[in-house]
């Protein structure tokens, strides 16, 4: 198997913590995002075994594109994350169907073309364990809250979507994993941040990605398909 990752909604919080993680690790590392121009001081810190692409996640002959340009540049990836998605937060009624479709195109529908296309990459490995699949879910994916349908429509399918692949794909070797990331992430946003919430009471973009590589590491014997993940004060 080779040491390749790919990581598909590479931000500046989730992403970029993924990206460092998997490259502490000794992995060439993809990041793939709309704009390649955000990822410029990513890649610095990365150093010369990563690769930033420019990928519309909903768009399938881009992300086919781009799993066929990280094979040639760093090798077939053994390690793929979906984190992309799209949010607007209205009620029902003042939802347009635009806003509805984009946000289910780009956290549901982009979920299935990178999912795939990590399959088929992966499945060229010979080795028992071909590679690993891992979707980014939220508390949206196990509830549909007022004024988020736009969110856990697209995230209860993304979850459905890592089930099925996960029942079909783990027999032929690959590890397909879905993590409910149950609270805010720390961030730059208002209300996202230790100083302004408190030690440990908003997610730490680092200790998820290490997380998601303790993933990638299971042995076959014992593969987890879902975790949730949360801060020690949050309710659930």
């Amino acid at each position: 198997m080779s040491d390749t990752a790919v990581i598909v909604g590479a931000g500046p919080g989730l992403g970029a913590a993924l990206a460092r993680r998997f490259a502490r690790a000794g992995m060439k590392v993809a990041v793939a995002r709309r704009n390649t121009g955000q990822l410029a001081s990513l890649l610095n810190e990365l150093g010369r075994d990563a690769r930033a692409y420019a990928c519309d996640a909903t768009d399938e002959s881009a992300v086919t594109q781009l799993f066929a340009s990280v094979a040639a540049d760093l090798g077939t990836p053994a390690l793929a994350v979906f984190n992309a998605g799209a949010f607007v937060r209205k009620g029902v009624l003042d939802t347009s169907v635009e806003e509805f479709e984009r946000c289910w195109r780009m956290g549901c529908l982009g979920g299935f073309l990178v999912g795939r296309e990590a399959a088929r990459a992966m499945l060229t490995h010979n080795a028992e364990h071909k590679g690993t699949i891992i979707f980014t879910g939220a508390t949206a994916s196990l509830r549909g809250g007022a004024l988020f349908q736009n969110l856990a429509v697209g995230k209860f399918g993304l979850r459905a979507l890592a089930q099925s692949m996960a029942r079909e794909l783990q027999p032929q070797g690959i590890h397909v994993a879905h993590v409910v990331i149950d609270g805010q992430i720390e961030g730059e946003r208002p209300g996202h941040s230790t100083v302004e919430r408190g030690k440990d009471t908003v997610l730490d973009p680092a200790a998820i990605a290490e997380t998601y590589y303790q993933l990638h590491l299971q042995p076959r014997s014992a593969w987890s398909h879902e975790l949730d993940l949360r801060p020690y004060v949050e309710k659930f």
